[in-house]
């Protein structure tokens, strides 16, 4: 695969993308702005790259398909916990429209400072912004329509159901399954899990 449109393409017919909407997002963002020069060569390929501190962009397919059980609408409020190197706060920056808003963290400094880079050349102003992780993970005492988060945790990251809305979506990889969360209520958070997938290790 040559260009992004080869990229997205294969996806699509591997049936791992298929909401217009995101579809959109990845043909605009670029995964050539996130990959740095040693690995040129390999920026369409669907596979994790690395880029830097022992952290990688992820697999495109593994992202489109995070992404699709997310389903984030224009004009949500996402968190996206460990971006890296800025492409799903982008990707989903560019979904979300004018009227959302993403905020990124991570905690590596270096991979701040070149998700900021990343994310910049994108014009997206002030509504998307990616910032250091605090001691805590997610930002407590706040509430996101959806959270991503990029890096596999050892266990359920209950104390982020606290930071969904209502209707939220929470998608998360725990070991090697990738889980998403919708709170129905404060009571009821519906479960689905699906197996076979690797990440890097979430830092907490």
């Amino acid at each position: 695969m040559n260009t992004m449109q080869d990229l997205v393409d294969y996806m699509i017919l591997r049936g791992v993308l298929h909401t217009p909407r995101i579809i959109n997002a990845f043909w605009d963002i670029d995964r050539k702005y996130f990959v740095s020069q040693p690995f040129s060569e390999h920026i369409y390929i669907d596979a994790p790259l690395p880029i830097g501190k022992n952290q990688t962009i992820s697999q495109p397919s593994t992202v489109a398909f995070m992404l699709e059980q997310l389903a984030p609408k224009e004009g949500d409020n996402i968190l996206d916990i460990g971006s890296g190197s800025g492409w799903t706060t982008s990707l989903l920056c560019h979904i979300v429209g004018e009227k959302g808003s993403v905020t990124g963290l991570e905690r590596v400094d270096e991979l701040v400072k070149q998700g900021k880079k990343n994310l910049a050349q994108f014009n997206f102003g002030s509504r998307c912004h990616i910032e250091k992780a605090g001691l805590e993970l997610g930002i407590p005492n706040h509430q996101f329509d959806r959270i991503l988060v990029s890096a596999s945790a050892d266990e359920i990251p209950t104390v982020l159901f606290d930071q969904l809305k209502i209707g939220g979506i929470l998608v998360v990889p725990v070991q090697n399954s990738i889980f998403r969360f919708e709170k129905i209520s404060n009571d009821d958070i519906k479960k689905e899990e699906f197996k076979g997938f690797a990440f890097v290790p979430l830092i907490v």
